[in-house]
């Protein structure tokens, strides 16, 4: 036996010695509207907040046919950008009049498919995912369930609107910038160049590549033999792509280094940190290496090395993927959305 008391509408209407149906108008605010005096509002009111009785939500659900909640599945917590996603949709959800559920994926379709079972067996009014899968066939069967929504990654061809970060020409633009910054402190010499990125099948991977492409094109500069790594999006992986590339160029690191995602960059920093390479090796004010990272995070601010980023706007991703899920659960078939991503430059200490 629960050592917790669950009292339910029966026991706030005996406790506060009134009928079942004037507990539950009451509580449900339709006392005004059954001319319900306001001494018996008052207790009634008055046993409800002393007990911590809150209206069954599942009973509303079952009346209304409306659960006024949403369900949110994201790879990861600790990753930097999808939290700030989660606590920014989280806040614009309540706003609206929505409770926000979250599931986690660790960027594992099966355990993804599992998140998305366990909130639609909750009823909840519409699904936000940042898909793990780029295969459309793991999310076309529950579109005719329940509204639903790509956030920060989409699948082309499944027929799901997105609402993902604006990525290529930022990318391109900021490297590009990067590139001649190097090459001019070379005195002219062809910069080493590499691009640490996460699983090549995702879009934010083909998009933050293809944005590192055409900036090598612009600056004339070819592609080298194993400058792309690419594994996952998880800090371990960071930390193995900068110790494998030191391993195989005679313990140097690259003159221009691309991360696809901030835990990547966590890794990198980890490895330089173990080597005892970070502010020491690369001086700021001497640095060989200049960072590029897409992500945002306010340390980057506290580092030796000046790191230029590129900051998704959480807020705006959370605000109209939040708008896409609503028009769709109002029976609209919105289009799909870019949101503008914004350079964030740092300079030498």
């Amino acid at each position: 036996m629960s050592p917790f008391a669950r009292l339910k509408i029966d026991d706030i209407a005996r406790l506060a010695q009134v009928s079942r149906t004037t507990a539950s108008m009451v509580l449900n605010g339709q006392a005004e509207r059954y001319r319900i005096a306001p001494a018996t509002v008052e207790r009634v009111k008055a046993v409800a907040a002393e007990h911590n009785y809150i209206p069954s939500q599942s009973a509303r659900a079952l009346r209304s046919r409306k659960s006024r909640t949403l369900g949110l599945v994201i790879p990861e917590l600790t990753n930097f950008a999808h939290a700030s996603l989660a606590q920014a949709l989280e806040v614009q959800s309540r706003a609206a009049g929505y409770q926000l559920l979250i599931a986690t994926s660790n960027d594992d379709p099966e355990q993804e498919g599992q998140g998305i079972a366990q909130l639609a067996a909750r009823e909840v009014d519409g699904l936000i995912i940042v898909p793990a899968s780029a295969q459309p066939q793991q999310y076309q069967g529950w579109q005719t369930r329940l509204p639903l929504v790509f956030a920060d990654r989409r699948i082309e061809g499944s027929g799901i609107p997105f609402v993902v970060s604006d990525a290529v020409e930022v990318v391109a633009e900021l490297t590009a910038q990067t590139l001649a910054a190097a090459h001019a402190e070379a005195a002219g010499a062809a910069p080493v160049v590499a691009f640490f990125g996460g699983q090549p099948e995702l879009s934010p991977s083909r998009d933050r590549l293809a944005g590192f492409r055409a900036a090598l094109a612009r600056a004339g500069l070819p592609e080298a033999p194993g400058a792309v790594i690419e594994r996952d999006y998880r800090r371990s992986s960071g930390q193995a792509m900068m110790a494998e590339w030191r391993e195989r160029h005679d313990g140097h690191v690259p003159r221009v280094l691309f991360t696809g995602g901030i835990a990547l960059l966590e890794g990198v920093l980890a490895d330089l940190q173990a080597s005892h390479l970070l502010g020491r090796a690369l001086d700021a004010r001497s640095h060989p290496l200049h960072l590029i990272t897409f992500d945002d995070h306010p340390l980057l601010d506290c580092l030796p090395l000046p790191v230029l980023s590129i900051a998704q706007d959480a807020e705006g991703l959370a605000a109209q993927s939040l708008k896409t899920v609503l028009a769709i659960m109002q029976g609209e078939r919105p289009e799909s959305a870019w949101v503008p991503a914004r350079v964030r430059q740092r300079q030498v200490p």
